[in-house]
């Protein structure tokens, strides 16, 4: 099974700094190796969920356990309840949840060692919060995910901090799970208010920002020779925190075309949180990815363009961005687990076209129909693009009419992802 880290950093761009050809010093090189290395390490456990939560045994077991996992942690709380700078309201909540957390372990606890009765057992899953608890942590640049998540620094209802990374990484994320409320009823990742947290500084010139699925958790480097400002991102912070989200929504593997897809979710509400953010229209947006990350002296724009793939960027020290707009650039390849980042672009233009046809705002309605054909039951693990292509038709028809499923086949239609009859 190949490997996968919910970077937002493509590997083939990180593989492009550390065979970099002149411009890019010794440093440059190492801290790139460094961020492969430990995507290398980490992520095939992460290919290993995902291929895991495909069956339905796994996917409610997967469930069970994150009922658990999903309950803050009491340690949390206490921080929040005795944090200087607090507000009164967020204190005596974080009190109360601590509380109601105590009961719902002893419950759990009782039910998994048959004491109780039926009454307890039904008891144990249940908690449910007003809403998210944030706390963002300093890692210390620590290279091991064992030392995770590092030592609290902001936590929910607190006033800011004066580490600009924290402020902006508990801001955004706050951002992030607000637009997925607002718009699509979701409460948090797993839409039941989880808790998020996140670790700034991890790492040693670490150019990447990630979603843990271990410690459920975003975790973000500094950024080094190329790269950097990834906590300052909101594109980025989405695109992470939706990796999550899909996970309890229609699980995709993390391989080929299903893999380029779970990528394209990502990006599809990633964009679109950065677009209410900037109040742009889709026809006014830029529709770049990781706008923000790229550092001054680099030839570019952005991680990736949605509205015109293979434009991002295009440096003499590393190479130009890959992605081909259509499927007459798709070609089967082993790297990057079957191309996930690379052919990511194929979707993500269909989105942008559905997005300008419909007009207005794209979260309105392209946004809609990819989220009902997310929630709908229809998008199987090992998902193509032509399967996709269809179930968001059909929800396109059922939201909007002949119009609608107009729209979005031409979409799919323009960038070659076409039924064949």
């Amino acid at each position: 099974m190949s490997s996968h880290i919910c970077g937002v950093v493509p590997p083939y761009l990180l593989q492009g700094i550390a065979e970099g050809r002149d411009g890019v010093d010794d440093d440059g090189r190492e801290a790139a190796l460094r961020s492969l290395k430990h995507r290398h390490e980490y992520t095939s456990r992460r290919c290993d969920r995902l291929a895991a939560l495909s069956q339905p045994r796994a996917r409610q077991q997967h469930a069970a356990l994150h009922q658990q996992q999903s309950i803050v942690p009491e340690i949390l709380l206490q921080h929040i309840a005795e944090a200087e700078g607090v507000d009164e309201e967020t204190r005596q909540r974080a009190r109360r949840d601590c509380e109601q957390i105590k009961l719902v372990t002893t419950a759990y606890k009782q039910s998994l060692s048959g004491e109780g009765g039926v009454e307890q057992q039904s008891l144990a899953p249940k908690l449910e919060t007003d809403g998210f608890y944030r706390a963002v942590y300093d890692a210390k640049h620590a290279q091991n995910e064992n030392k995770l998540p590092g030592t609290v620094v902001r936590v929910e209802g607190q006033k800011v901090a004066n580490d600009e990374a924290v402020n902006q990484a508990y801001d955004n994320v706050g951002k992030v799970l607000d637009f997925y409320e607002k718009f699509f009823k979701w409460k948090s990742i797993d839409n039941k208010n989880m808790h998020v947290l996140s670790s700034v500084h991890f790492g040693k010139g670490y150019e990447n920002a990630f979603w843990d699925p271990d410690r459920m958790q975003m975790v973000f480097g500094d950024g080094h020779t190329f790269l950097y400002h990834f906590t300052n991102c909101i594109d980025v912070i989405g695109h992470e925190l939706t990796h999550a989200v899909t996970e309890h929504t229609s699980p995709l593997e993390y391989e080929g075309q299903a893999g380029a897809l779970n990528e394209h979710i990502s990006d599809v509400f990633g964009i679109m949180v950065k677009q209410l953010v900037e109040d742009e229209t889709a026809d006014k947006a830029d529709w770049l990815i990781g706008e923000g990350c790229l550092l001054p002296d680099v030839k570019g724009v952005a991680l990736r363009s949605m509205k015109e793939p293979g434009t991002a960027y295009d440096d003499p020290r590393f190479g130009k961005d890959p992605q081909p707009a259509s499927m007459a650039g798709y070609k089967p390849v082993t790297e990057d687990n079957g191309g996930v980042h690379m052919f990511s672009g194929i979707p993500n233009r269909a989105f942008y076209l559905a997005s300008a046809a419909f007009g207005g705002y794209s979260w309105e309605k392209a946004g809609q129909i990819w989220w009902k054909t997310m929630n709908s039951g229809s998008v199987p693990p090992r998902c193509t693009f032509i399967q996709f292509a269809d179930a968001t038709t059909d929800i396109a028809h059922e939201l909007y009419g002949d119009e609608g499923a107009k729209i979005v086949r031409d979409a799919w239609n323009e960038v070659g992802v076409v039924r064949q009859r």
